[in-house]
């Protein structure tokens, strides 16, 4: 892959949540109502989560085209993946992959986690699929928002 993929630096959050609020708007924002997109607006924007990042407890991987941010993935709670997004010209080249590739191995061998647990979109739902994860419950909602509850055991 010609994309670099390693943890975020402080001066890269905003331009990564531009991003993910832009992807988000495009693709999963049309399966929310208002209030759900009003919600993960706040979500990304209200600044207990760059605090959280700040602190080293949110913790952001991003892929990188040269400068440009064209993915992220984040880690809380230890092992729940938060936001996966990436930035649409990148869409089904691997980059959604290798970002959550990098997250799961960093969870198994740095934190000693046995598994990954996501809320997916419904977008989401067939990609994470395909990266080993399955349903552990049905589709919710909540505050607007329809999620999956899913997860990966580590073997």
């Amino acid at each position: 892959m010609p994309y670099q993929i390693r943890w975020a630096r402080r001066n890269e959050w905003v331009p990564a949540m531009e991003m993910i609020w832009k992807t988000f708007r495009k693709y999963e924002g049309r399966d929310f109502t208002e209030e759900g997109i009003q919600h993960f607006f706040d979500f990304i924007t209200d600044g207990n989560l760059y605090a959280l990042f700040l602190k080293g407890d949110y913790r952001l991987m991003v892929a990188l085209d040269g400068e440009r941010i064209i993915g992220a993935g984040s880690i809380r709670s230890r092992n729940i993946l938060s936001l996966l997004f990436v930035e649409e010209a990148y869409h089904h080249k691997g980059v959604g992959s290798a970002i959550l590739e990098r997250l799961c191995e960093y969870l198994r061998t740095e934190e000693g986690e046995r598994f990954m647990t996501l809320q997916a979109a419904p977008y989401a739902v067939d990609f994470y699929r395909k990266q080993g994860f399955r349903a552990v419950r049905p589709e919710m909602e909540f505050s607007g928002i329809r999620v999956t509850p899913m997860e990966k055991n580590f073997g």
